[in-house]
């Protein structure tokens, strides 16, 4: 939909061109109401002068209408269960046959990768 304030300007000047051109008949056909009828149905989406006025002046009511209030809207509340954050894998170096990258610092309640875990019941066994 085009602005209201140049659809009001559009329809305007095309009035005002139409009285100048029935004022002035006898010398011609107004190119400027041409270009102004055209130019209301393209802003319009229609394809006769008829269509486009009538559908201006319909935008025009419209947007001059007073909105109603919309309710706001309550927010939602996300169910999905916690997301595990875990760190980035840097595979660079090992894929390319170098030495293994460096331990990092282990997460509670995690082993880190290589490491010997006693089984179950056992004591850990002094290196």
């Amino acid at each position: 939909m085009p602005h209201p304030e140049f659809l009001r300007g559009l329809l305007d000047e095309y009035e005002a061109a139409l009285a100048e051109e029935r004022h002035a008949a006898a010398s011609g056909r107004n190119t400027r109401a041409q270009d102004l009828a055209y130019t209301l149905c393209v802003s319009t989406g229609t394809r006769s002068v008829g269509a486009a006025l009538e559908a201006a002046r319909r935008m025009l009511a419209a947007a001059a209408a007073p909105r109603t209030a919309k309710t706001p809207r309550t927010p939602r509340t996300r169910t999905s269960p916690a997301r595990t954050v875990r760190p980035p894998v840097n595979r660079g170096a090992e894929a390319a046959g170098d030495a293994p990258a460096a331990p990092r610092a282990s997460l509670p309640g995690r082993v880190p990768a290589g490491a010997v875990v006693p089984a179950a019941g056992t004591e850990p066994q002094p290196a």
